[in-house]
């Protein structure tokens, strides 16, 4: 067995114990192995496992990874997790099933555009700076809700939110005010959690987790 599928099932043996634990009114999320900058040796295993979501950081490398597989495993589900540039959106359109981080609306207005000239219907999640942090990306969350209602009026479809909390900090309260910016919004979607914090996420009604380094090792 191929080290990624082993920690896979240790992922999917941890969640379903949180669940148990919480007599299973927990929502199973859907696991994105983040795979940026690992191989593609690495990541077929997983492939043939029947895993079908990934993540990237890079529209350029996804393009250059993920072209060819994407044609001969048509259930993959492509997520873009980086920062989106407005002149990349065009390229990320053509390999991505879900974009994460969407935080202001000329790039909606963007994807938009670009997504209809492929007829594609791609997934978004609006990113939000939950931590109000200067060096990060995302919308603050004083002016989400003017950002929802933008992209519902150009019929974009956006699923939920997304976010990455601060650094060094604990992110319970963080991903609770996520849940409930969230259910306020009425979005059924929510993406958060990664390798060092999945399992308190998903007790925050995450359904889409970024796990790299715990399914593909530390990267280099």
């Amino acid at each position: 067995m191929h080290y990624s599928i082993y920690n896979l099932n240790l992922i999917k043996e941890e969640i379903n114990n949180l669940k148990i634990k919480n007599d299973n009114k927990i929502v199973f999320p859907e696991i994105i192995a983040v795979s940026k900058t690992v191989e593609v040796e690495n990541i077929k295993p997983l492939i043939d496992h029947g895993h079908i979501h990934f993540g990237e950081n890079k529209v350029q490398e996804a393009l250059d990874k993920w072209f060819n597989f994407k044609n001969q495993y048509k259930k993959i589900k492509l997520h873009m997790l980086g920062k989106l540039q407005s002149n990349k959106v065009k390229f990320a359109v053509k390999i991505f099933d879900f974009i994460h981080s969407v935080d202001n609306e000329k790039l909606a207005k963007k994807i938009l555009d670009e997504q209809n000239k492929f007829k594609k219907n791609i997934k978004i999640f609006l990113q939000v700076n939950i931590g109000n942090e200067n060096q990060k990306s995302g919308i603050h969350k004083d002016n989400l809700n003017q950002l929802v209602s933008y992209c519902k009026r150009i019929n974009l479809n956006v699923i939920g939110l997304m976010c990455i909390p601060p650094a060094n900090n604990d992110p319970e309260s963080y991903f609770q005010e996520m849940k409930e910016l969230n259910k306020s919004l009425g979005f059924s979607d929510l993406s958060m959690g990664m390798s060092s914090d999945f399992l308190l996420a998903t007790k925050y009604s995450s359904t889409y987790i970024r796990v790299g380094s715990k399914i593909f090792g530390q990267r280099n």
